[in-house]
């Protein structure tokens, strides 16, 4: 069942295990544990999204839990997705890490469960505790996070289980197209952290087409996300730019429009390059 008041919200892709994922989430990254997390996962769903995005490492399950059980929205309408950290990271310790995340959120299960990097060397083993706990059904969808093309190989011919979703660094400075086209090859939806350059949106050519349309820069790129076939999980707190973020669904960008916000690709990265970040 969905709220018929926000139907758009609750739509999205079906991923390649039959599990339905929101276009839209709200995304908790350096949102404070308490009063600020709690208080932007509970304007959120009332805005209408019923997507939340957190990560054992961003410190803040508990509050997402708890307004997740205080948001007055039945536990089988939302979609969480936490992540596995590289500490945690082998077969024995990230089931262990599960289970502490799932009893920090106070939830019986979560929607999708991702490894957050690839590390170092055991991002193989981690994939194969994915797969036993979504058999567990202690998570409904199984996935990864800033895996590049080689990392996917890996665990897909490892493993022969293909992720769901690969959640990356992806924004018009860094549209990632042949990570993009490999994985809509391989029915893998990619999920785009940081789709707000983080807040860096004073691009000539995003404050134009922002003109154009009549709407905001960040509106603009999230946009050009969707149409792309790209989920987006923006981060906010403040309850404005929560809803701002969400009106995104009553306009469309041109093809022009579009290839003008691909060429501004530069591979710019914001965050860590993960052949990098390897501990």
């Amino acid at each position: 069942m969905t709220h018929p008041e926000h139907p758009v919200l609750n739509e999205g892709p079906t991923l390649r295990d039959g599990v339905q994922m929101p276009w839209l989430g709200l995304g908790v990254y350096k949102s404070k544990e308490g009063e600020e997390v709690i208080h932007a996962v509970k304007s959120a769903i009332a805005a209408g999204y019923r997507s939340i995005d957190t990560a054992a490492i961003y410190g803040n399950e508990e509050g997402v839990g708890q307004a997740i059980r205080e948001c007055g929205v039945p536990r089988e309408e939302l979609f969480i997705t936490t992540k596995v950290w590289n500490d945690d990271q082998g077969y024995e310790a990230t089931l262990q890490a599960c289970e502490t995340s799932l009893k920090k959120l106070g939830l019986d299960y979560v929607d999708l469960y991702l490894i957050h990097w690839p590390g170092k060397d055991k991002y193989k083993e981690t994939w194969k505790a994915l797969i036993y706990l979504q058999e567990q059904g202690l998570v409904r969808s199984i996935g990864v996070s800033n895996f590049q093309i080689h990392h996917l190989r890996d665990i897909i011919e490892d493993s022969g289980v293909v992720p769901t979703v690969n959640q990356v660094e992806l924004h018009p400075l860094n549209s990632q197209k042949e990570l993009l086209q490999y994985c809509q090859e391989q029915g893998i939806v990619l999920e785009a952290w940081s789709p707000l350059m983080q807040g860096r949106l004073d691009h000539p050519v995003i404050t134009e087409l922002a003109a154009k349309y009549s709407k905001t820069p960040a509106q603009i790129i999230l946009r050009w996300d969707l149409q792309h076939g790209i989920i987006v999980i923006p981060k906010s707190v403040k309850e404005h730019r929560i809803r701002e973020n969400g009106d995104i669904f009553d306009f469309e960008l041109s093809a022009e429009d579009l290839a003008q916000l691909d060429s501004l690709n530069e591979n710019k990265r914001f965050g860590p390059n993960p052949d990098e970040f390897l501990f």
